[in-house]
């Protein structure tokens, strides 16, 4: 039985959500799955502050991620970042210890901690990259990886650029549970179910794991078009949740156990990233749009999404009234 060993890190949903079902895929093939999170590889209390200084970062000084991921994409920085990351060589060393047969890493500074052991050939097993975001960023990439996997082939000829050798492009990895609803009947007894209106289209707005960026204003927005209701998740953002409640609207949750099926009760997602909620909204057969989306990896998710054709970038309020006006004419998809 082969053992694979899959390194994501709690910052966000989406490096989690592609290592969950990167062990269901793999563990459906046979093999022994180990997962690690890679801030849990870190000395002391090094990667609780990092994901709490990220956090605070996003929710406090959200434009300064544009600097920093700028800056990152400097040799000197992105040199820093790289020996960072080989803070956590020993754990990850006694990690994999001798019988891995391949590694798997859905975040960058993973991705550098175990290509500092390929290097010292400490580690033979093969190393594989796995991107989760429409873009790429210099340190997403590594030459010393056996293999790239790119969720589209605009991300692979980024990574490509950046120096990333073997690269394959696959469909990003989604739970079976996100389908398109079967019809009229299960979106009307799941609207029943999450309290929604029986009628009129309802957008769903997402703002990933830690509920960021400016959603009450997203919120606003919608509502002032006249053509949706907005069902605002909130994430672990729970003070979010109580002002939005605060302002008058109707339709907010915090953490969602239950997120295939209150999409299959929606029309429309409204998100800010790019990342997992998108790729799981479009398998739900959702029509997606961008907007007020969070700098830094945001902006360049938006646009690669937008360029390609896959999920419009809207920039102003009126822009998205005529983007609503446009996707609700279409026909609901439903399964089968």
């Amino acid at each position: 039985m082969a053992r694979v060993v899959i390194v994501s890190a709690r910052i966000g949903a989406g490096h989690d959500g592609a290592a969950r079902e990167l062990d269901r895929w793999f563990s459906g093939r046979g093999a022994h799955v180990v997962r690690a999170d890679f801030l849990d590889l870190l000395p002391g209390r090094l990667g609780e502050l990092l994901c709490g200084a990220y956090h605070q970062q996003l929710n406090t000084m959200p434009r300064s991620w544009d600097w920093l991921l700028s800056a990152l994409g400097t040799p000197a920085l992105a040199g820093a970042a790289r020996r960072f990351a080989g803070l956590a060589t020993p754990k990850m060393r006694e990690l994999l210890g001798e019988n891995t047969d391949v590694v798997v890493s859905t975040y960058p500074l993973a991705t550098h901690a175990v290509a500092r052991l390929r290097r010292s050939n400490e580690l033979t097993a093969p190393l594989v990259v796995y991107l989760t975001d429409p873009s790429v960023h210099r340190l997403c990439v590594s030459p010393d990886a056996t293999l790239t996997v790119a969720p589209n082939e605009t991300a692979a000829r980024q990574a490509q650029a950046l120096g990333a050798g073997r690269t394959l492009v696959s469909r990003p990895l989604v739970a079976p549970t996100f389908r398109p609803a079967a019809g009229i009947t299960e979106r009307l007894r799941l609207r029943l179910a999450f309290g929604l209106p029986h009628d009129g289209p309802l957008a769903l707005v997402v703002a990933g794991s830690w509920g960021v960026g400016q959603i009450g204003q997203t919120a606003d927005d919608l509502l002032a078009t006249g053509l949706v209701e907005p069902v605002v998740v909130c994430g672990r953002n729970e003070a979010l949740a109580e002002r939005l409640r605060k302002t008058g609207h109707r339709h907010v949750f915090g953490w969602v156990d239950r997120m295939p099926e209150l999409m299959r009760a929606c029309d429309v997602v409204v998100q800010n990233a790019g990342g997992l909620t998108t790729s799981e909204a479009l398998a739900t057969g959702l029509p997606v749009l961008t907007y007020r989306c969070l700098p830094g990896h945001g902006r360049a998710n938006a646009a690669v999404l937008h360029n390609d054709g896959i999920v419009p970038w809207v920039h102003s309020p009126s822009e998205l009234t005529e983007e609503l006006e446009w996707l609700l004419r279409r026909p609901v998809k439903a399964a089968g």
